[in-house]
């Protein structure tokens, strides 16, 4: 439960249809295992204490009875189990009968929750028996104890506020509004479902789409625990498709077999988003009772996958449609920039290295979808003190490759003579003589443009402004910025992607030439002809610094979180004071570099996280860093 974890777990046991005593002990086998895993909140299918399949039997007063004898035996012997966990069956209340979850907790028979929507079509004929639940919460006495029965029912875990669950049956899903709706905005964060769905060819696909669907428009954990094997297979089979779902994201799940599903949901995280997302209103409801149940405070040992590259996508095929897609939106970008001033060219400081390769493959795009020529584009190599045979090399090719005009001027010579204005000494290579280099970059960009009556392209990508890697009103500043929202770990997959698609083998070497080449503003002198300023040496590797972005400014992270999730995502890359060293760099730069982004030029955001201060962060350029930094203290 420590950072806002909690370890959840959908499970399918082994049944017998009618067989109540049977399936008790199968439900507490279950119920045990889940315990060995650390599991606190375990979802049971629909009906499990007596099978779903019993049909006209539900009728039978000695199924109802025995169901309920059941739950009696159940809620004994799991008194001492620290977890909420539900089981289904049928009650018999106000001389009806109900299909009901029942939410149980330490022995506690916490409530019966009814199923509000009763399929009756098809293969379902749910109406033939039960009737549909109502919200209203009565009290009960049900299995030798007193409880509550009805749908608007929230519990709330007294040791974790972010914990609040609700409950809803199997089709209650399916209905145009959901139960879970009303409980997510009556402060419900995680959604358990206890369902019975049978298994025919590509329904699981639309299952899993209901699951993730609802969890990301309720910004939830929602728990799908599924009916399997031992319900009767005269019309229908049950798979046990199980499935646990965050914000979206599809976290677990299993199919055509029996046990448990597990994994850990971010409580804290959800209730971040729906913090930040200001059309996710809380509705106050006085209909819905509260209901506390506690759980021991306890770190929960970290199973699910934490990606050491959470901006790019993990599967091939979806990274390619996404490589597609930022190229897609950065070029029309570029191209309404570029209608709406009336410019005919695009001037781009080509350096050999990843991020002009970027904007130069962008620009291609935008011109040929301008109908423009390619020689529209202006790539100017400015050499100078650092710069190395390859990195020129590398971008002479690459200009000449995209029929790009290219231009070569030395800035050797005009940064001597500023020295000598400046009164600045050659030998001493401080920012000055770092940053000079840059501001006359960036002033012979800006003159060229004016002369061709064009744009000059931005090359920093969002991992430089996050650190504030950037000379400020040197590279920091261009006409429009296309890279701005692309951090380096993506920058790099979408050259590859251009590598791997690329017209002629020529541009396919040289993008892999710049792929190897180490990452450097080559500001200071070479060493013997190769590159003596390696940004990742200084800073940090951009891996860990695009990591630190996403979890601490995209999900609301606390550091000393982003530590532990950055331990496990990088366990047996980097130590643990390495990964402390180089967050407590990021921490400090991010908020010491401010200045810098409050003044950014125009880009457009291509992913869930931007740094403009016109749309996504809109934070003082004087704020102090100390209350984050003092979290890594003593870690």
């Amino acid at each position: 439960m420590k950072d806002g974890f909690i370890k959840v777990a959908a499970g399918t046991p082994e049944i017998r249809v009618a067989d109540c005593e049977y399936n008790a002990a199968s439900i507490l086998k279950i119920i045990d295992s889940a315990e060995l895993q650390g599991v606190k909140i375990l979802a049971l299918p629909e009906m499990c204490v007596t099978g779903y399949t019993c049909s006209d039997l539900f009728l039978q007063r000695a199924l109802t009875l025995g169901a309920e004898d059941a739950l009696s035996h159940i809620l004994a012997s799991s008194a001492d189990k620290d977890m909420l966990f539900t089981v289904g069956l049928p009650v018999i209340y106000g001389g009806k009968l109900y299909n009901c979850a029942a939410v149980c907790c330490r022995g506690e028979l916490l409530a019966l929750v009814p199923k509000m929507y009763l399929p009756n079509y098809g293969e379902f004929y749910e109406k033939r028996w039960f009737v549909e639940g109502e919200a209203k919460i009565e009290p009960m006495s049900f299995a030798g104890r007193e409880t509550y029965f009805g749908s608007n029912v929230l519990f709330r875990c007294t040791s974790m506020p972010e914990l609040c669950v609700g409950v809803e049956i199997c089709e209650d899903l399916w209905a145009p509004v959901p139960p879970s709706c009303a409980l997510a905005q009556a402060g419900a964060t995680l959604i358990i479902n206890l369902s019975a769905s049978d298994e025919i060819a590509s329904k699981d696909a639309y299952r899993r789409a209901l699951v993730t669907g609802q969890s990301g428009r309720l910004i939830c954990g929602y728990v799908y625990a599924d009916a399997g094997d031992g319900e009767s297979t005269t019309d229908l089979v049950f798979a046990g498709h199980n499935l646990i779902a965050e914000n979206g994201t599809l976290l677990k799940e299993s199919r055509f077999e029996t046990g448990l599903v597990v994994t850990e949901l971010d409580m804290r995280y959800l209730c971040y988003e729906r913090m930040r997302i200001s059309s996710f209103r809380p509705v106050k409801d006085d209909s819905f009772l509260s209901i506390d149940f506690s759980l021991a405070c306890e770190t929960t040992a970290l199973t699910r996958k934490v990606s050491s590259s959470p901006f790019v996508p993990q599967d091939p095929a979806e990274r390619l449609l996404r490589c597609e897609e930022i190229f897609r939106i950065a070029t029309l970008g570029l191209n309404k920039r570029m209608q709406h001033t009336g410019a005919r060219s695009l001037v781009i400081g080509i350096s050999g290295g990843l991020d002009s390769t970027l904007a130069m493959l962008i620009a291609a795009r935008a011109v040929d979808m301008l109908s423009l020529p390619r020689e529209s584009i202006v790539a100017v190599s400015m050499p100078c003190f650092g710069t190395t045979e390859r990195t020129k090399g590398n971008s002479e090719i690459l200009a000449d490759e995209l029929h790009a005009t290219r231009r070569t001027i030395d800035i050797t010579a005009a940064v001597r003579q500023h020295f000598a204005d400046i009164g600045h000494d050659e030998k001493e290579l401080s920012v000055v003589f770092e940053n000079s280099q840059a501001r006359e970059r960036t002033q012979i960009l800006m003159d060229i443009s004016n002369g061709y009556g064009g744009l000059v392209v931005g090359t920093g990508d969002m991992s430089e402004l996050a650190l504030g890697w950037a000379t400020f009103s040197g590279d920091h500043i261009s006409n429009y910025g296309v890279n701005c929202g692309i951090p380096k770990t993506l920058v790099r997959y979408l050259v590859a992607y251009c590598a791997d698609t690329a017209e002629t083998k020529e541009l396919a070497a040289v993008l892999q030439d710049i792929l190897e080449t180490p990452v450097s503003p080559e500001l200071l002198p070479a060493e013997n002809g190769d590159i003596s300023q390696k940004t990742e040496e200084l800073v940090g590797p951009y891996e860990l610094h695009d990591f630190f972005l996403y979890h601490m400014i995209r999900r609301g992270c606390e550091p000393k979180k982003v530590l532990r999730l950055a331990q496990r995502a990088f366990e047996g890359i980097y130590e643990h004071e390495i990964i402390v060293k180089w967050l407590r760099v990021f921490i400090s730069r991010f908020f010491s570099q401010q200045f810098k982004r409050n003044c950014l030029p125009d880009g457009p955001k291509v992913g869930t996280l931007s740094l403009s201060p016109r749309g996504d962060l809109k934070m003082p350029s004087d704020a102090v860093c100390a209350l984050w930094l003092s979290q890594l203290d003593n870690l």
